[in-house]
């Protein structure tokens, strides 16, 4: 492959991942674990880790595939897209649970001139929370270990390309090397970008920041459900 073919298909390979970054999967996934967070420098972190895990498990298995020049069966490609569908249930669900664990509804009843309403209240059990200090490995294993499985899910497709498309195992290895940079940088600045509302409403409006939080819980199972039915049903994988 001549040098100005080779720049140009890594350059490809780097805007592909960019935009691969921004798959709805992948969103929705960040968004849950950048919930969790007030910060931005963390919310950029979150998806500087949802980017390495991504491009190690894209690199490991493109490692496996090109040397052995293996092709995985469609099956396996599906079965593997079904356990993002999984992961984002489960990401949706425990962001649920977290809201409500630790809380009780009961309700008030309150007199205004001679008038007796009752109120639904929601309230934080307990003692308040003490400082933690998050270690920087600790922060990043849950965004790397989602980006390991969302790299899984998407070696297929890009393994396809490779073999299908260059030639040179070296290149190819590259070209998945790129591409994963380019998903870095993309994931970095979409986690940024989402993790604004959170910041903005984290300390002046708290209640809006806990309804975005319920609600990013309730788009990941929503769209944890629907990928689900899409892969197993729309596509075949349970038939």
């Amino acid at each position: 492959m001549t040098s100005p073919t080779l720049i140009a298909t890594l350059g490809l390979g780097f805007i592909l991942g960019l935009k691969h970054a921004l798959d709805a999967d992948h969103i929705v996934a960040v968004s849950t674990i950048v919930s969790e967070h007030k910060c931005i420098s963390k919310s950029s972190l979150i998806g500087t880790f949802w980017g390495l895990g991504h491009t190690v498990s894209l690199f490991l298995i493109g490692l496996l595939v090109i040397s052995l020049r293996l092709v995985i069966p469609p099956k396996l490609a599906l079965l593997m897209e079904f356990g993002v569908a999984m992961m984002l249930v489960f990401l949706g669900a425990n962001i649920i649970w977290t809201f409500f664990r630790g809380r009780k509804i009961h309700i008030h009843a309150h007199e205004h001139d001679r008038l007796t309403h009752a109120h639904i209240h929601l309230h934080e059990e307990g003692k308040e929370r003490a400082h933690e200090h998050n270690h920087l490995i600790r922060f990043g294993s849950k965004p790397f270990l989602v980006g390991l499985v969302h790299g899984v899910a998407g070696s297929a497709a890009l393994m396809l390309l490779v073999l299908t498309t260059i030639p040179s195992p070296l290149t190819g290895l590259l070209y998945i090397v790129v591409f994963g940079v380019g998903s870095i940088g993309g994931m970095l600045l979409m986690s940024s970008l989402i993790g604004l509302p959170f910041v903005f409403t984290a300390n002046k409006f708290a209640t809006i920041n806990q309804g975005i939080k319920v609600l990013a819980g309730i788009s990941s199972i929503a769209f944890g459900i629907f990928l689900g039915w899409e892969i197993g049903f729309m596509q075949g994988l349970f038939l």
